[in-house]
């Protein structure tokens, strides 16, 4: 059955990505193959992100360095922005392998991206880039590796621990990153949309059960755990075939509900909003008496509302099936048997667009939050927004109450506020971590001098990242929490509350305090966490960021001068023209690269990712160059046919793209791809000439 159920996917994949998916950089006797691994990569997205088939093969990056990684779409319409990256294994026969050395490449390319080392990868996913680091911006993303294999066989026990072990850096308080498993049954499911899900009949117990007969017939009541998960694990996705949203394993909700039934499995009914599910009938199975026990039999049966719950409930079960059983849960049954045409899809719609209420919701009622709106008026002459929905002020006039609970988390003696701020800002409006940042009587003054500094670090740390590459550019871009809590250690804020106080000469400071705190913070990382720890997860994780914080802050009290950022962290600007020279000499000299071979471009920074990678998706040639072995002018630009050194033509791209005139380092922006930039293959021809990196050959 298998092979049929691979026959058909093949099928489909070509008939609609044949045109839409590229795969003219594989031999000609490859890319049939390549058609299909990569229309694959695309049907991993759309399991995550629907969207239209060109869309997924836009989304496209697999071949040469795309770090073990095939596919990313990015959703950044939801409050914690979601990536989804995809990596995809084709067979024939449904045999599809995934080994140790696939996991340890697609962790690699995942670290790459986190460290905002990006131009580690190929053109087709430098487009992407914008909205990827975008969504790292946010601070908390959701981040899910999809596994798209074209097998039927479960991975083998130990892959699945490479990939939990490999996961666990990222996910050291909270899940930011997941992987899914999507298979032929999966696949086959989602190429044939609601047709390949198989009619569902399956029998559920309700506990303490009620009836709704008018107009339409529904059951409710209490389903127990471990039944929803055995039902979960039987039907798979199969269950939410009605839904529009499907299972978003690594939504905050989610991760909220498996972790009330790990830890409070007893609550779990009354935190829950429940499930519902649509069926063609509904029938009892033998005597059922409302408000006792019974079965019921259902046919054509699709959960429109709670997938996340029926998944976080399988996962729950699986990681502890001790605590998890306990849980309960209410369910609805609807039957659509005597309803109106088109009734069932009002019941999806309906219970998947209510707009949920949130914490900060209740917190906006607070009395203490409106007096401090009034103070903000009448003391400060600003606007303090506490309401969701309402205008947010410009930074001129104000702010609001959400921008106010991040500057307290940042400036809070304790750095573990910081780290919940930068985790899941919704962890702010839980009672305890609110009543600690506010008080009781939260002061105005003390407020809104706290959101001026953390502006007035965040734009220095802004001005930074221009400079920066590497884990500096990820410190400074995650950092921006911690950072402000280290450098309001350092200002006199004794009299903070006061109103007469010249907090603009502290805020004067900050541009200096901002650029030593940096020094410092990464410093602490490397030291406390290795040099090959992610960044990120020392600003989320509430140990790590109180060390690092610490050793920070007393390396800045002792006077000490800050530690100067690694050379490698640091964008160079101007290359000299000895430099171009010797490196244009060294490969021309070995013929490192062959005549007519064709380069990209890849931004190096952020200012270059800013203003140029929008210019160069317009006309794809402009990314482009062929070389010459020549020492002078060796790449011929594709988008004007002229020829070019490598930083004079990078100068004059960014000149046409920004009207920025700025000298750089072209050798160190354009790739051989699979291979390098220009600069790594001169120090590969000198390595193999037994020189020095700096040391060039003999002339011939």
């Amino acid at each position: 059955m298998s092979v049929v159920q691979v026959r058909h996917v093949r099928q489909q994949i070509e008939t609609r990505f044949d045109g839409l998916i590229d795969s003219t950089d594989r031999p000609e006797p490859e890319r049939a193959d390549v058609l299909l691994t990569r229309g694959l990569a695309a049907l991993g997205i759309q399991s995550e992100h629907p969207c239209s088939d060109m869309e997924a093969a836009q989304t496209i990056f697999d071949g040469e360095d795309d770090r073990g990684l095939d596919a990313v779409a990015v959703q950044l319409q939801t409050r914690q922005p979601r990536i989804c990256l995809v990596q995809a294994k084709w067979n024939h026969q449904g045999r599809a392998k995934f080994g140790e050395s696939e996991v340890d490449r697609m962790l690699y390319g995942l670290d790459k991206i986190l460290d905002l080392e990006f131009h580690r990868f190929n053109r087709r996913f430098q487009q992407h880039v914008p909205e990827i680091q975008q969504a790292l911006d946010s601070g908390f993303p959701k981040i899910t590796l999809v596994l798209a294999l074209m097998r039927t066989e479960p991975l083998n026990g130990d892959i699945h621990r490479r990939i939990q072990e490999g996961i666990k850096k990222y996910n050291l308080v909270e899940d930011m990153v997941d992987y899914k498993i999507f298979d032929l049954r999966d696949i086959h499911r989602a190429i044939l949309g609601n047709a390949a899900a198989p009619r569902i009949d399956t029998k559920v117990r309700l506990e303490r059960f009620g009836l709704e007969e008018m107009p339409y017939k529904a059951m409710y009541g209490t389903m127990a755990v471990p039944e929803v998960a055995a039902l979960y694990e039987e039907h798979r996705r199969g269950l939410f075939a009605r839904n529009i949203r499907d299972a978003l394993d690594v939504s905050d909700v989610n991760v909220r509900i498996r972790n009330t039934l790990l830890e409070q499995p007893e609550h779990f009914w009354y935190f829950s909003n429940g499930i519902t599910m649509l069926c063609d009938t509904v029938k009892p199975v033998g005597a059922a008496v409302p408000g006792g026990v019974a079965d019921f039999h259902l046919t054509g049966a699709s959960v429109v509302n709670g997938a996340q719950t029926v998944r976080a409930i399988h996962k729950a079960y699986g990681t502890s099936k001790e605590k998890a059983q306990r849980g309960r849960v209410l369910v609805r049954l609807i039957s659509l048997e005597n309803c109106p045409p088109g009734f069932g899809d009002q019941v999806t719609i309906s219970t998947n667009t209510q707009n949920p209420i949130e914490d900060r919701d209740f917190k906006s009622r607070d009395p203490a939050q409106i007096k401090l709106r009034d103070d903000f008026a009448f003391q400060l002459h600003l606007s303090y927004v506490v309401k969701r929905g309402e205008p947010v002020p410009d930074r001129e006039h104000g702010c609001s109450i959400t921008e106010a609970a991040e500057a307290l988390a940042a400036a809070h003696p304790n750095a573990e506020y910081a780290a919940q701020a930068k985790r899941d800002l919704a962890a702010l409006w839980r009672d305890d971590a609110y009543r600690e940042l506010f008080g009781s009587e939260p002061d105005a003054y003390r407020v809104w001098r706290c959101v001026s500094l953390l502006r007035a670090v965040r734009d220095r740390l802004a001005e930074l990242r221009d400079g920066l590459l590497g884990r500096a550019a990820a410190a400074a871009s995650y950092g921006d929490l911690l950072i402000t809590h280290v450098v309001f250690r350092q200002l006199a804020t004794r009299t903070i509350e006061d109103p007469d106080t010249d907090w603009d000469a502290q805020l004067a400071r900050v541009p200096e305090l901002v650029e030593d705190a940096l020094g410092w913070a990464l410093q602490a990382i490397d030291f406390e966490y290795g040099s090959n720890s992610q960044v990120i997860a020392a600003v989320r994780n509430t140990e790590r960021i109180q060390r690092v914080a610490h050793a920070a802050v007393r390396g800045m009290a002792a006077g000490k001068t800050a530690p100067v950022l690694d050379p490698g962290y640091q964008a160079p600007e101007a290359e000299t023209r000895g430099r171009q020279v010797n490196a244009v000499k060294t490969l021309v000299t070995a013929r490192r690269i062959p005549d007519g071979a064709l380069l990209e471009f890849r931004p190096f920074n952020l200012p270059e990712r800013r203003e140029m990678a929008e210019w160069i998706a317009e006309d794809p040639d402009r990314g482009l160059a062929v070389w010459r072995n020549a020492a002078r002018d060796p790449l011929q630009w594709k988008a004007d046919g002229k020829w070019y050194s490598p930083s004079g033509l990078v100068r004059w791209m960014r000149l046409q793209a920004s009207g920025q005139d700025r000298s750089v380092q072209g050798t160190l922006r354009w790739y051989v791809p699979g291979q390098g930039s220009l600069v790594d293959l001169a120090e590969e021809a000198r390595a193999e000439q037994g020189l020095d990196v700096g040391e060039e050959p003999d002339e011939a």
